[in-house]
């Protein structure tokens, strides 16, 4: 199959998913569970479709690295438990390794906290010909800092900088930073990866029931289940914000 054709087939699977006007997007009008027209028993189907994408991103990746005048930054966003993990692993899995690089982005360090919010991210952007994968980012500053705002006193910004206005703030900054980037050659693609919450405690129970997945549940992801509703209000504003 040739590119364009894989293209051209690709554009019905995502374009429900493209969020482009900020103004109109309700995160309750999203079903978490929509697979499209693809059912349970459509899985070889699915996995052919997967297959037929990363053989895709390969060749364009081959393309992108010859060029050298583009990269390319993916932004994955998502609730603990949505798949960000797996998502990386098996949408990327063809890709050159040489010209892709992965950063997860935990709670910042003391380092961290010692520069803008901005910082730990600008050093880990890919140069031209490369594609940069983001596991979380910036946007947590618009997220659990913002359901977690003592999360600010530990970034010591001067008191007279921190006011009610600190989010629409924020996402003006970011929308500035992504603009600045795309004007520089960098293309980005930002995925939120929406997940219910009767589905997340599935996959939290069945971490726990199998012993090789143990190591991926933490104490932690119960506290933040419980600010679910608080997560879905700063979810839905950041992308009726940076929706760009």
């Amino acid at each position: 199959m040739d590119m364009q054709t894989i293209l051209k087939k690709s554009r019905p699977l995502s374009s429900p998913f493209h969020v482009t006007t900020g103004d109109k997007f309700r995160l309750k009008d999203v079903d978490p569970g929509d697979t499209l027209d693809l059912k349970a028993e459509d899985k070889p189907r699915a996995k052919e479709a997967l297959t037929t994408g990363v053989a895709a991103l390969a060749e364009l990746q081959d393309i992108l690295y010859a060029q050298d005048r583009w990269a390319v930054l993916l932004i994955f966003q998502a609730m603990d438990a949505a798949g960000k993990d797996g998502a990386i692993k098996h949408v990327m899995s063809g890709v050159n390794p040489q010209g892709c690089q992965v950063f997860s982005f935990k709670a910042p360090t003391s380092e961290d906290l010692n520069h803008d919010y901005l910082w730990r991210c600008m050093k880990c952007l890919p140069e031209r010909g490369r594609i940069g994968i983001f596991n979380r980012s910036y946007y947590e500053e618009t997220l659990v800092v913002r359901v977690h705002p003592e999360f600010l006193e530990k970034a010591r910004l001067p008191r007279a900088l921190v006011t009610k206005d600190i989010w629409p703030e924020r996402f003006q900054d970011i929308r500035s930073f992504e603009r600045y980037l795309t004007r520089n050659g960098v293309a980005i693609c930002k995925f939120f990866l929406h997940v219910s919450k009767k589905e997340q405690k599935r996959r939290f129970l069945e971490r726990l029931a199998t012993p090789e997945k143990n190591w991926k549940f933490s104490g932690s992801d119960i506290q933040e289940r419980g600010h679910w509703d608080a997560y879905m209000a700063a979810y839905e504003d950041m992308i009726r914000n940076t929706a760009t």
